[in-house]
């Protein structure tokens, strides 16, 4: 064969290859807009009621938003020099299987797979569905279509299907196939509900500081006598609710390897986004806190409705429900978009699905993988038991998050070659920080919520058969392709 032809052959085959691949589209604003948008949920409008129950002070729980940012920041900033150190699609699975082996990045997607990521697309969902509902209630979770007895061993389990769980379903193969068609659809799709969400969240800041008709706050740390130990307890249960309404803060890491330049744009997206969310939940935490007594607050769970009706001194249910929706629906289309990079990134490593790691020759996106991931998160919604796996999933995904902030520290040494194009601020100290309140809120939790945890842990062990399986499996497709190799090897021999 002729040398040249037989480059210019391997170089076409280079190029053919690369176009197979994922794209680098997200700029630093769609980048942005993705972090913030997947963070600032339906959490912000129901969190604050509930916190009141357990630490009944204005000024612990606005500390509580305050720690929960800076914490949330602490991760950030450590994510950050993973991501641009490693800007590949997967995100954390990439950082865990880099610094603890295939099996700690394994049990991280599986976990992501059959509960968190799933379960945040159904839970977000039927959020969705149920604040429909406010304005047409035929389509709302309160709106059952069918009620059946299931029998189950010797048993019968009641089974009710609701308008809302169809309408939520629908709602997430409609985002899907928009994240199918391209991230171009799904960026525009989520660059636009997140503007509309923060501009309406500032709104409401900056009226009810003009016009509100609110009362001073009593900054009192301690108004209703609690002891140290119950204070502290309930701190750290409102620093649980406070994780959750900031969850999703680590999600832009899954599309690192769709950044544009996510050496500067990924460390840029996540510090300005948890600087900007963190700023927006405190200031809308003191509005709540402005027009409510503390005493009004406790137990509300639709808190940012009764504290702008007595801001304004208006029916505000139909504004807020509308945020709501917008709010929600941002949220869902960004968890869709970036949770199938994980598993994409798994089935790459031939520990999931080969077809998982395809990828669309048009539309450049792992459209399989956004396939399963719609279909189990529709089989949860219709399942309606999302909130107790997410409830467990929420315990393992911290342990998840201290994993890959302790990764910083192994992968120094481990790999200390490795460019870091940037590096966290405040090294080593602020990602200890991170570690050790992360850890506390884990055993608060453990004590807490003992049966949860404990589900979640027991989810995570049983990951690990399924991991030797993929294991056995990936081995086998490896004997089987040296093994055609080496026959081709002979034949051509022969001939």
């Amino acid at each position: 064969m002729n040398p040249l032809k037989f480059n210019i052959k391997l170089n076409n085959n280079k190029k053919i290859s690369s176009q197979t691949g994922l794209v680098r589209q997200l700029g630093l604003f769609d980048s942005s807009m993705v972090m913030v948008g997947i963070v600032i949920g339906s959490g912000i409008f129901l969190t604050t009621g509930i916190m009141a129950k357990s630490i009944p002070s204005a000024a612990l729980i606005l500390l509580a938003w305050l720690v929960g940012g800076l914490l949330t920041l602490a991760g950030a900033l450590t994510y950050a020099e993973l991501g641009a150190a490693m800007p590949e699609a997967g995100g954390q699975y990439v950082y865990l299987r880099e610094a603890y082996g295939p099996m700690a990045g394994f049990l991280f997607g599986w976990v992501l797979f059959l509960a968190y990521q799933t379960g945040v697309i159904a839970a977000l969902a039927l959020a969705f569905a149920e604040y429909i509902g406010h304005f047409f209630p035929s389509l709302g979770t309160e709106h059952t279509i069918l009620a059946l007895n299931v029998p189950f061993f010797r048993n019968t389990l009641p089974y009710a299907l609701s308008a809302g769980q169809i309408l939520g379903i629908l709602v997430i193969i409609l985002l899907s196939i928009f994240n199918f068609i391209g991230v171009g659809l799904g960026k525009s799709i989520q660059n636009l509900f997140t503007v509309i969400k923060i501009g309406t969240i500032a709104g409401i800041i900056i009226l009810g500081f003009a016009i509100g008709k609110g009362t001073r706050l009593d900054l009192a740390l301690n108004p209703a006598g609690m002891s140290f130990g119950d204070i502290i307890i309930g701190f750290g249960i409102s620093l649980v609710a406070v994780a959750w309404a900031f969850d999703g803060w680590n999600n832009i890491n899954f599309v690192a390897g769709e950044i544009k330049n996510p050496k500067r744009n990924l460390p840029l997206a996540l510090i300005l986004g948890t600087l900007g969310i963190t700023f927006l939940y405190v200031l809308v935490n003191y509005i709540y806190l402005y027009a409510l007594p503390i005493k009004e607050i406790s137990g509300v769970v639709r808190i940012a409705e009764k504290a702008t009706g007595a801001l304004f001194g208006l029916s505000t249910g139909a504004l807020i429900s509308t945020l709501v929706i917008v709010s929600v629906f941002g949220s869902l289309n960004g968890s869709i978009l970036v949770g199938p990079r994980v598993f994409y990134a798994m089935a790459k490593d031939g520990l999931f699905f080969k077809k998982v790691a395809h990828i669309h020759p048009r539309f450049r996106t792992p459209g399989f993988s956004i396939l399963i991931q719609a279909l189990w998160a529709s089989v949860l919604t219709l399942l309606g038991t999302f909130e107790q796996i997410f409830t467990f999933a929420m315990f393992i995904a911290i342990a998840f998050w201290i994993a890959a902030v302790a990764a910083v520290f192994t992968l120094r040494k481990k790999r200390p070659d490795l460019p870091r194009p940037y590096k966290t601020w405040g090294y080593p100290i602020v990602p200890a920080v991170f570690i050790l309140v992360s850890c506390g809120i884990l055993l608060n939790t453990l004590l807490e919520k003992p049966v949860e945890a404990l589900a979640g842990i027991l989810l995570t062990v049983l990951g690990i058969p399924a991991y030797f399986y993929w294991k056995r499996r990936l081995k086998n497709g490896n004997t089987n392709e040296r093994g055609s190799s080496s026959e081709n090897s002979t034949i051509r021999e022969k001939n």
